[in-house]
C-alpha cells in the first residue's frame, strides 16, 4: 500500500473543488456548473447538507482525509491530503510525483467565504467568546494556499464569480492568466480587511481590559487623570494605538470624477456603514453623489449631529464643507427659514441636511431652489412629489436616531508617504466648566448664543470665526490665514445684524485686534479657546468695550 494512502480507496474522479461556505447564497448553482464541467465536489458540515438538499453528489473532506472534523468543528480542512492537493504546482513533476505517491488528488477549485467576524462584533451585546468562536482559521489558510497558487488552482472568495466563472468552466474554456491573478488578489484584500478588523477588535479589547484593570488597581484614579487630561503626553496614556495601523473598506460606487475632472475617484464604504452615516445613507432620487458631493454631505450631516442634544428642528447649509447658514426653529419650516436668511447667496447650489422628515410645503419651498443634495431622515409621499419635479436633486434618508461614530473610529487623512490618524473631535468640555475671564458675565440670551455658536465653529474650516444668536448663525469666516480677517469676512456677512450677536472662534486671540473689530460691529460676547500669551490684552480690550468673554479650555482647528 502506498505511503499515505492508510485505509483511503482511490478517489473515482481526478480533479476536485473543494467548496465550504458561510453565506450560501447561489452555491448550490455554482456546484451544479462545477459538475458539469467534471468536478468532483468536497465538502464540510453545513455546506455540504445544503448541497445534498439540492440534489449535487458531495464527499464529505472527513471522508477525504480519512480524519474526523474535531474540536467543536474548530478543525476540518487543515490536513496534509487537503492542503497538498491545493499547493501542490501542476508544472513541477516532483510536486506531482509527491502527492502521488502519498495518495492525494489536485484540488483545482476552493470555494470558500469566510466567518461573519465584522458582522458579529457589530451586534449589540456580543460577548467576547462569541467573537473569538467567529475567528476563521480553516479558512483564510485555505483561500491564502489557493491564491498562492493561482496558476494551478482557482480560488473563489466572492460570490459575484459564480456566474461568469462557472460559464467559463462548465464550457471547457481556460482562464486567461489575468483572470486567475484577479481571483488572487481579491481572496488576499478579503483576507486582510477580516485580519485587520480582528486586530482592531482585539486591540479595543486589550484596551479595555488594561483600563478595567487600571481603575481596579487605582480606585479610579487613572480614568480620572485620563478624562481631565489636557496635554497630548497626558492624552496619548489614555489611549493605545497599534504599531501597524490596518484598515480596511469595501467598495460601494465609482464616481465620475474627483474633486476635479481629470481625478479619477471611487467611494468606498465600512462594510458594516450604519444607516446614520453617508456611506449606508440610501438615496431615494437624484444623479449619483460625486465626490464633493460625499464631503460636503457628511460635513452637513456631522454639524446636524452636533446640535442633536438640543432637541431643536435644524436645518444646515453646507458649501465646499463649511456651514453657510444654520438655522433652529419650533417648526422644521422655521429652522430652515434662519438657515437661508442667514447667507441667502451662498446657499445656491449647497447641501441641505434637515433632522425631521420634510412634508410638503417645505419641499415646496426647497424645489423652486437650485440645490445639490437634501439630506434627512424622512420625506413624505406629498413632499416626494414635490420634489420629484427637480430629477437631478439628491435626496438623502439617513437614520438620525442611531449614533454618527462609533467607539473607536478614526479620522485618517493621507499625506505623502504616511498616514495621519486622529480620534475623531467628538464631545466637549460643558459650559459649566467655562471659565469667564471678563468683568461682565454672559447674560442668559448670550450664553445661549455662545453654546449654538461654539457647536458651529468647529466644523468650519481654520482659522474660523462664528457670529451668531441663540437661533441662527449670522457671518461666518472660514479658512483664513488671520483671525482678524475671518472675523471681518463673518462681521461683513452679518451686516447690521451684528450688533448684539455673540462671537466664537475656534482658537485663541494672538492679539487683540479680532476683539476691537468685534466691539466696533457690537458684538456683545465673545467665547474662545484662551491660552495665548497675549490673553491678558484680549481681556483688557473685552474689559473696555463692555464685552463679556468665555475660555472654553479647547482648541477646534479644523484643517
Amino acid at each position: 500500500m502506498p505511503k499515505g494512502r492508510g485505509f483511503m480507496r482511490r478517489s473515482w474522479v481526478n480533479k476536485w473543488a473543494l467548496v465550504s461556505v458561510f453565506k450560501k447564497e447561489g452555491v448550490a448553482d455554482f456546484c451544479r456548473r462545477l459538475v458539469a464541467a467534471g468536478y468532483g465536489i468536497l465538502s464540510t458540515g453545513g455546506t455540504a447538507r445544503h448541497l445534498r438538499e439540492a440534489g449535487i453528489a458531495v464527499t464529505e473532506v472527513s471522508d477525504y482525509t480519512g480524519f474526523p472534523e474535531m474540536l467543536e468543528g474548530r478543525v476540518k480542512t487543515l490536513h496534509p491530503r487537503i492542503h497538498a492537493g491545493v499547493l501542490a504546482r501542476r508544472e513541477d513533476e516532483s510536486h506531482m510525483a509527491t502527492i502521488a505517491e502519498h495518495g492525494i488528488d489536485r484540488i483545482d477549485v476552493v470555494v470558500v467565504n469566510l466567518y461573519p467576524f465584522r458582522e458579529t462584533i457589530a451586534r449589540p451585546g456580543v460577548t467576547f467568546a462569541e467573537a473569538i468562536e467567529m475567528i476563521d482559521i480553516g479558512g483564510p489558510s485555505l483561500l491564502r494556499a489557493a491564491a498562492k497558487n493561482h496558476r494551478g488552482c482557482l480560488p473563489v472568495v466572492d460570490p459575484a464569480d459564480y456566474a461568469w466563472l462557472g460559464d467559463a468552466l462548465a464550457s471547457g474554456r481556460e482562464l486567461t492568466a489575468a483572470e486567475r491573478t484577479r481571483l488572487a488578489a481579491k481572496v488576499f484584500a478579503e483576507t486582510s480587511a477580516y485580519d485587520a478588523a480582528i486586530a482592531a477588535y482585539l486591540e479595543a479589547a486589550a484596551t479595555r481590559a488594561a483600563t478595567e484593570a487600571g481603575k481596579a488597581q487605582a480606585g479610579g484614579a487613572q480614568a480620572e487623570t485620563a478624562a481631565k487630561a489636557d496635554t497630548p503626553a497626558q492624552a496619548e496614556a489614555s489611549v493605545t494605538w497599534p504599531p501597524l495601523y490596518q484598515v480596511s473598506f469595501v467598495h460601494k460606487q465609482a464616481l465620475r470624477y474627483g474633486e476635479n475632472p481629470h481625478q479619477q475617484a471611487h467611494f468606498y464604504a465600512d462594510a458594516d456603514a450604519s444607516p446614520a452615516t453617508i456611506a449606508g445613507a440610501r438615496q431615494l432620487q437624484g444623479k449619483e453623489l460625486s465626490y464633493n458631493n460625499i464631503q460636503d454631505a457628511d460635513a452637513a450631516l456631522q454639524i446636524l449631529r452636533a446640535l442633536d442634544d438640543l432637541e431643536r428642528p435644524a436645518a444646515v447649509a453646507v458649501k465646499h464643507m463649511n456651514p453657510c447658514g444654520v438655522g433652529l426653529g419650533a417648526t422644521l419650516d422655521e429652522a430652515f427659514a434662519r438657515a437661508f436668511e442667514a447667507d441667502s447667496v451662498s446657499i445656491f447650489g449647497g447641501i441641505i441636511a434637515l433632522n425631521r422628515t420634510v412634508e410638503a410645503e417645505l419641499a415646496e419651498r426647497l424645489a423652486g431652489m437650485f440645490l445639490e443634495i437634501i439630506l434627512a431622515p424622512g420625506f413624505t409621499a406629498q413632499a416626494l412629489e414635490r420634489l420629484a419635479r427637480k430629477k437631478n436633486l439628491r435626496l438623502l434618508e439617513v437614520d438620525m436616531e442611531q449614533p454618527l461614530w462609533r467607539p473607536g473610529d478614526h479620522l485618517l487623512r493621507r499625506v505623502s508617504g504616511g498616514l495621519l490618524v486622529q480620534e475623531v473631535n467628538v464631545g466637549d468640555i460643558g459650559a459649566d466648566e467655562w471659565q469667564v475671564v471678563t468683568r461682565r458675565q454672559p447674560t442668559e440670551a448670550e450664553w445661549e448664543a455662545l453654546r449654538f455658536g461654539w457647536r458651529i465653529v468647529r466644523f468650519v474650516k481654520s482659522n474660523a470665526i462664528v457670529l451668531a444668536n441663540s437661533e441662527m448663525t449670522l457671518g461666518i469666516g472660514a479658512g483664513q490665514m488671520n483671525r482678524v480677517g475671518a472675523a471681518k469676512i463673518a462681521i461683513e456677512q452679518a451686516g447690521s445684524r451684528a450688533k448684539g450677536s455673540v462671537l466664537a472662534s475656534d482658537a485663541f486671540f494672538p492679539m487683540r485686534d479680532t476683539v476691537d473689530t468685534a466691539a466696533a460691529a457690537g458684538v456683545t460676547a465673545i467665547v474662545q479657546p484662551g491660552g495665548s500669551i497675549k490673553d491678558k490684552e484680549s481681556i483688557e480690550a473685552a474689559d473696555e468695550h463692555g464685552i463679556a468673554m468665555v475660555f472654553t479650555g479647547r482648541r477646534h482647528f479644523l484643517h
